[in-house]
């Protein structure tokens, strides 16, 4: 009997985990459970409030996919494990399987008192939308770009947008001859914003701001947020509009499940992308807390690499082998302010930050073509 393989999710440690698994094993039935067969591209929304891409350049049908790929989609929300991980229940039944690949990202921390007046650009289209419109309708005022972690995880963290959200609206107001109306204000409670990229990257990022007249409130801890204040424990900053990325955590019905669970609240892995404990039930992206170095960042390049590792693990499990395929830490990405970009590439030996170019721009926007024609 053929072998019946489980993926929890539809973004991109879901949808490498698939095309990974079935370059392996082409007689394995896979079910892909999500609340949509489509794919969001969220590395783009940062080009939504310029105008360089609209919601529909970004959200991707996967019918065309699976029908490919020989996928089953299942349409509903995980809300939890039972059998050790052989059977995915969800709020539209449940779903038995041979193996498993838990990939339904993470989700931001909402504790802290009135979040609700800032906008989280990385939860989705609407978001970049909003921040768009609100800007857009401003004659004048203050912007105010931040982020912040994990306390208990510091790695479950997703500051490299922010950068993209603030220096593309610096650019985009200049081109809109707006930008002597506006004061634009970056805040963290990390005293060295992007330290994660090395040590080049946070000098090159700070000196930007400096020469694009950007405030910047480093090292102090949040403590809340007003309609038109953020409240630090050292000061107040004043801003009309906030954006501002919290740390992640693991999802919601992760609760729900005997699970391990790191100290930030996501899935345990080992080296192997493997959940600790759990056969044939592996983790791959956000949803995992996996051994590394500090600087092993929470992206889309990460999530490939993982979801490349779990897929042959999980196949070789299945046919009675050890896993033995372990995903490489590297760091990957290019800031990019709408008309230039900065490369940052970091692994445990080298690190590489270029300097702002146009090259990089149009490198990152003929990669997403690149990336999303596989899913169209």
């Amino acid at each position: 009997m053929d072998k019946k393989i489980t993926i929890i999710g539809t973004g991109v440690a879901a949808l490498t985990s698939v095309r990974n698994l079935r370059k392996l094993d082409s007689s394995i039935e896979i079910t892909v459970i999500g609340k949509k067969p489509e794919f969001v591209y969220l590395p783009s929304l940062i080009w939504i409030p310029s105008g360089i891409r609209r919601s529909g350049d970004l959200i991707i049908p996967l019918d065309n996919f699976f029908r490919r790929m020989k996928v089953n989609f299942y349409e509903g929300e995980a809300t939890g494990l039972k059998d050790g991980g052989r059977t995915v229940i969800t709020d539209s039944g449940e779903i038995s399987n041979d193996g498993l690949i838990i990939a339904t990202g993470g989700r931001f921390i909402k504790k802290l008192p009135g979040i609700e007046n800032v906008i989280t650009p990385c939860e989705g289209i609407a978001a970049a939308e909003a921040i768009r419109d609100k800007v857009k309708a401003m004659k004048e005022g203050t912007i105010a770009f931040g982020f912040s972690g994990n306390p208990k995880e510091p790695g479950a963290m997703r500051g490299g947008p922010i950068f993209e959200f603030l220096f593309g609206m610096d650019a985009q107001l200049r081109k809109e001859k707006r930008r002597d109306r506006f004061k634009l204000v970056f805040f963290t409670p990390a005293p060295e914003p992007g330290k994660r990229l090395g040590p080049g990257a946070v000098k090159g990022l700070l000196e930007s701001m400096a020469s694009r007249n950007i405030e910047t409130y480093l090292g102090h801890k949040i403590k809340s947020f007003e309609t038109k204040k953020i409240i630090t424990e050292a000061e107040e900053i004043q801003a009309d509009l906030t954006i501002f990325m919290p740390g992640m955590t693991g999802n919601s019905w992760f609760d729900n499940t005997d699970l391990p669970r790191s100290p930030g609240g996501l899935i345990e892995a080992d080296e192997h992308c493997g959940v600790t404990g759990f056969d044939c039930t592996y983790v791959a992206g956000d949803s995992g807390s996996f051994p590394g170095p500090p600087w092993m960042p929470k992206q889309a390049h990460m999530a490939d690499l993982q979801a490349k590792a779990a897929a042959k693990n999980l196949i070789n499990e299945l046919y009675g082998k050890k896993p033995t395929a372990r995903f490489k830490t590297e760091l990957m990405c290019i800031v990019d302010n709408t008309e230039k970009g900065m490369l940052v590439f970091r692994t445990e030996n080298r690190n590489i930050v270029m300097p702002n170019a146009r090259l990089w721009h149009w490198s990152k926007r003929f990669f997403e073509w690149w990336y999303l024609r596989r899913y169209r």
